[in-house]
């Protein structure tokens, strides 16, 4: 199946569309954005999918949106943003996706994304520290991912953040000490990771650090116990 047919729109019950293995497909119809009721979206390992279509920012009712496997997909639109109930981001193994557009930031109900094995990503845009009610990063082999920004200190509901694999990672800001609310934080595999900040002991309630596979660090903060 390499598309749908625009009558898909007329379902105005439909509250799940799993479109998963559909290897073949390469687009959605406008008329996905007439689906009102729409909670649940998968079109995970969709290989041939390149773009989604602008209407789905029209999904009001979208609260998980899993894209993890479109090898193809190298943006999102930017009327992503205007998905205000959105909870959950699956981008796992989106190959060619690069970056993510400014307008993420504006997902007020976005708790979990997930950017693992997104090989090309290469940084993190600053409007995700617009993101309130974030609690979960998920970047587990994001090879090309080369820094953390400081605007990481700006989500106050964050509590867990997975880097295992980003081998390219030499340190991280200072600013994580700000994360009041993180649990737990997962270096394994930063094989470049050279040090910790200082301020990760401010951490008060930190639960889990996985430093395994660390090859580069030499030392921890002699604060940190």
């Amino acid at each position: 199946m390499q598309e749908l047919p625009t009558s898909i729109g007329q379902l105005n019950a439909l509250q799940n569309l799993h479109l998963n293995d559909c290897s073949s497909l390469q687009k959605l119809p406008t008329s996905i954005g007439q689906l009102n009721a729409l909670q649940n979206l998968d079109l995970s390992r969709c290989h041939s999918l390149q773009e989604l279509s602008t209407s789905i920012g029209q999904l009001n009712a979208l609260q998980n949106l899993h894209l993890c496997g479109c090898f193809s997909l190298q943006k999102l639109p930017t009327s992503i943003g205007q998905l205000n109930a959105l909870q959950n981001l699956h981008l796992k193994a989106c190959y060619s996706l690069q970056e993510l557009p400014t307008s993420i930031g504006q997902l007020n109900a976005l708790q979990n994304l997930y950017l693992g094995r997104c090989y090309t990503l290469r940084k993190l845009l600053t409007s995700i520290g617009q993101l309130n009610a974030f609690q979960n990063l998920h970047l587990c082999g994001c090879f090309s991912l080369q820094e953390l920004p400081t605007f990481i200190a700006q989500l106050y509901a964050f509590q867990n953040l997975h880097l295992s694999g980003c081998c390219s990672l030499q340190e991280l800001p200072t600013s994580i000490g700000q994360l009041t609310t993180l649990q737990k934080l997962d270096l394994g595999g930063c094989s470049r990771l050279q040090e910790l900040p200082t301020s990760i002991c401010q951490l008060n309630i930190f639960q889990k650090l996985d430093l395994s596979r660390c090859y580069s660090l030499q030392k921890l903060p002699t604060s940190i116990g």
